[in-house]
């Protein structure tokens, strides 16, 4: 309820800011764009811009969305899918098109280094911001700070060797110096590292906990602080060399100068953000909701970027400098659930604005498949160099040290961002950012089944034994999906009680890991099992752990027994004052109506219906439809009151919602809630995991049949057909 109360007060705040803001600044709107309209001639008014823009974004959140579920069908990770939705849309293919009323086509070219219009690239600036708010909320600062020393200096081997990797590459193939900003750019767009790839295949392999596994997420969250860094530093010399009409030599002092001036900037205003951090926090929860406050936080990464841009760095160093500052008070985790819809608007959109940036002529063109071959093999080759090189001063083996640098070399959502500013900013030309995409694409596809092989090859990766190097693995099996997701909320939340940092590495796959010291448990749910791998000596603690909590929902469970009492509210559900809806009563067809039902039993009624489904098609499985509403029919019996039994269930069985009706005019013990036989059966079965009026349909259909009339009218129905019309009549 009190969520409900925050979001209807924020949706009316929002309502009336919005209206202020209208108010105040329409006049100001319609001014310029009038100026703007004779200034420029032809130029489109601004209604007609507005109204391009959103068709435009419209038809992007179509294309991504089944774009990245394609893709997903594939075992390939969304933003892949939502990359190539947006190349297929994007100007230079599917959108520059003419179409009726666009003549230029509903994407046409941008002016300037970009290819999408500045309103639509504006929006996925902000999505970039919201990318990086939110990584630096979910990064674990007590990690990057004494988690692992061979994971810092595993993280700064990477960065190093796969910024000058990259830059030196694009020196030899482009003949310019090092120093170029092209280079420079190349050197640090080889250094981001998408490690949620890696840790669902680690996490497949049973290898979540090894000591490979545990060094390369370790890694990872050094290599993001050291990339965000490095970007601080290059945006700096390439500001600097871009800016220099004096024509001042870049030596190595003025080099030292730059970079501390930016590192200066970075470390200061992450300084303040950790000190002030808890200041901050009391300071958002002085709006008490908990939708304000988060708002407002990302309203801090907003500000923090544009005064970051204003200084000539990217505005996403700011924005991941907000994240981090509030990733270790008590409101990160509200924040982040609080802005996941927005996140999951904006960045998919992000994503396919990259895509359109890609001039599909130019990335399969001989030049850029060459470089792009090139710049790849180094990139791949960097991290393994860079990554698993060091490991082998760390205890680890050549078996280890392979591991380690393939987990490394998948690329992601940060070199996308990086990419997309240097096209903006007229650094990188469409070669160049053709080339970065062919990078990240093969890096990301090729990545998997590189590490997949590595971790099955046998033996250990360490020159040692470790503490275990044989994990154990134990599995909770649930009755339902529900009971496994109220288990692992409850687990994740008490782990974070003790202390331990918990990460969600796939929150569509229900991959979460949890890390304290050198205990690390990889936890995953696969519909109704719970499965946590652990070294040996660390599963006791997991096993005491998950009795709490099994403990806890017990005694819960029994106190709602003990507060409530469903069969007496039974009787209050029938309500001839309810709503019916056609679409709804739509459902019930007079081919599956039985007016004389062989069963006497409730099993037996049960199957009668569920067998009349299957003749017709409607079921997937059989079995399983059967099997899940005899469960439901075991909870609770369905049986209501005045001869009517409501038996239903969500199964895998079916793909679709389907409705059975059955009339047993002697009528069967159905352990109704009156204590009466019942005559008339309407069975109900849904998909599991298909969101649909399930519920609605059994009000709608109890309020159809409370009243006696239509009951017994349906009853003694003299056909199917009869029964149908009155069952499906709107009231």
């Amino acid at each position: 309820m009190k969520k409900t109360d925050d979001a209807e007060k924020l949706a009316k705040s929002v309502k009336r800011l919005l209206l202020i803001i209208f108010l105040v600044l329409a006049p100001v709107f319609q001014a310029a764009a009038q100026e703007s309209t004779e200034a420029a001639g032809a130029s489109e008014p601004l209604t007609e811009t507005m109204a391009h823009l959103v068709l435009q974004i419209g038809i992007i959140l179509f294309a991504v969305r089944v774009g990245g579920g394609l893709v997903k069908k594939l075992g390939i990770p969304s933003v892949l899918g939502e990359l190539l939705a947006g190349a297929a849309i994007g100007p230079y293919a599917l959108g520059g098109l003419w179409f009726p009323g666009f003549p230029q086509g509903l994407f046409p070219l941008g002016g300037g280094s970009l290819a999408v219009s500045t309103e639509l690239y504006s929006f996925a600036a902000v999505a970039s911001i919201i990318l990086l708010f939110a990584s630096g909320l979910e990064t674990d600062l007590g990690l990057f700070l004494r988690y692992s020393a061979a994971g810092g200096v595993i993280g700064i081997g990477g960065a190093a060797f796969s910024f000058a990797a990259g830059a030196l590459t694009g020196a030899l193939l482009l003949g310019a110096p090092f120093m170029d900003p092209r280079c420079l750019f190349l050197g640090i767009l080889s250094t981001a590292t998408s490690v949620g790839i890696t840790a669902r295949i680690l996490s497949d392999q049973k290898k979540m906990d090894s000591p490979e596994g545990v060094t390369i997420l370790a890694a990872a969250v050094f290599d993001d602080v050291l990339g965000i860094i490095a970007l601080a530093v290059v945006l700096g010399i390439v500001s600097f060399l871009t800016g220099n009409a004096a024509g001042t030599t870049l030596n190595t002092g003025t080099i030292l100068g730059i970079a501390g001036k930016a590192l200066g900037i970075w470390l200061g205003f992450t300084a303040l953000g950790l000190i002030f951090s808890r200041k901050i926090a009391i300071f958002l929860k002085l709006f008490n909701s908990t939708f304000d406050f988060s708002i407002l936080a990302l309203g801090l990464a907003l500000i923090l970027a544009g005064i970051f841009e204003k200084q000539g760095l990217a505005m996403i160093i700011g924005a991941y400098i907000a994240g981090l500052s509030l990733s270790k008070t008590d409101i990160a985790a509200v924040v982040q659930e609080r802005i996941h819809g927005l996140y999951e608007f904006f960045v998919p959109l992000f994503f396919a604005v990259m895509g359109m940036m890609v001039n599909i002529k130019e990335i399969f063109s001989g030049p850029v498949l060459i470089f792009g071959a090139v710049y790849t093999l180094s990139a791949i080759a960097a991290k393994i160099v860079g990554c698993g090189g060091p490991s082998l001063l760390l205890g680890f083996n050549l078996r280890g040290c392979i591991r380690i640098g393939t987990g490394m070399i998948p690329r992601g959502e940060v070199a996308l961002i990086i990419a997309g500013i240097g096209l903006a900013s007229g650094i990188l030309d469409q070669q160049l950012f053709g080339v970065i995409i062919l990078m990240t694409l093969i890096t990301t596809l090729g990545a998997p089944p590189l590490l997949s092989a590595a971790l099955k090859f046998p033996g250990s990766g360490t020159r040692k034994p470790v503490k275990d190097d044989n994990s154990a693995s134990m599995v909770w099996e649930f009755n339902s999906d529900e009971i496994a997701d109220l288990v692992i909320d409850t687990l994740l939340n008490n782990l974070k009680n003790e202390g331990f940092y918990v990460q969600m590495m796939n929150i569509d796959e229900g991959l979460s890991q949890a890390r304290k010291d050198d205990i690390a448990l990889s936890i995953t749910e696969e519909e109704s099992k719970v499965t946590i791998v652990t070294s040996h000596v660390d599963m006791p603690f997991v096993k005491t752990a998950v009795y709490e909590v099994l403990l806890d929902l017990y005694e819960v469970v029994q106190k709602l027994k003990d507060s409530s009492d469903p069969q007496s509210m039974k009787l209050d559900l029938l309500d001839k004052n309810g709503r019916t809806r056609e679409d709804l009563l739509s459902l019930i067809k007079a081919e599956s109506i039985i007016l004389n039902l062989q069963g006497n039993t409730k099993e037996e009624v049960i199957t009668e219906l569920v067998d009349l489904l299957a003749l017709q098609g409607k079921l997937e499985n059989r079995d399983l439809t059967l099997a899940a509403v005899m469960q439901r029919e075991q909870t609770m019996s369905t049986g209501m009151q005045q001869g009517i039994a409501l038996p239903h269930g969500k199964t895998d069985g079916v793909s679709a919602m389907a409705v059975a009706v059955g009339i047993k005019k002697d009528g069967i013990d159905f352990d109704a809630v009156d204590g009466e036989k019942s005559r008339l059966f309407i069975l109900v079965v849904s998909p599991r995991k298909v969101s649909g009026p399930h519920i609605q349909f059994l009000a709608a259909i109890g309020t159809v049949l409370k009243d006696e009339t239509v009951r017994e009218q349906v009853i003694n129905a003299s056909s199917p057909e009869k029964a149908a019309e009155l069952l499906r009549k709107e009231r």
